[in-house]
């Protein structure tokens, strides 16, 4: 599948296309790794708290409750992924 990217695109030049079936392994893993993040509960100092992680599993905040969480992941124009 092969995308022509337009000049709003950001990490394209004008006019570069890219195909999916060629993409390296570290390309891969990369791919929307600066834009996701999810929560995990998690128990910080004997207390329930959620856990705001990167992509990759870092950890990256601490919030009272999920929908705190949630909010500040959008509030950082993040997008949040829910995990299975």
């Amino acid at each position: 599948m092969a995308r022509t990217s337009s000049a709003s695109d950001a990490p394209y030049p004008a006019g570069a296309t890219s195909d999916l079936r060629t993409i390296s392994n570290l390309e891969l893993l990369e791919l929307g790794m600066k834009q996701v993040a999810y929560v995990r509960e998690v128990v910080f100092e004997g207390e329930a708290a959620f856990a705001i992680h990167a992509a990759d599993g870092t950890p990256m905040a601490l919030a009272e409750d999920h929908d705190s969480a949630v909010e500040a992941i959008i509030d950082n124009e993040l997008t949040p992924t829910w995990l299975h």
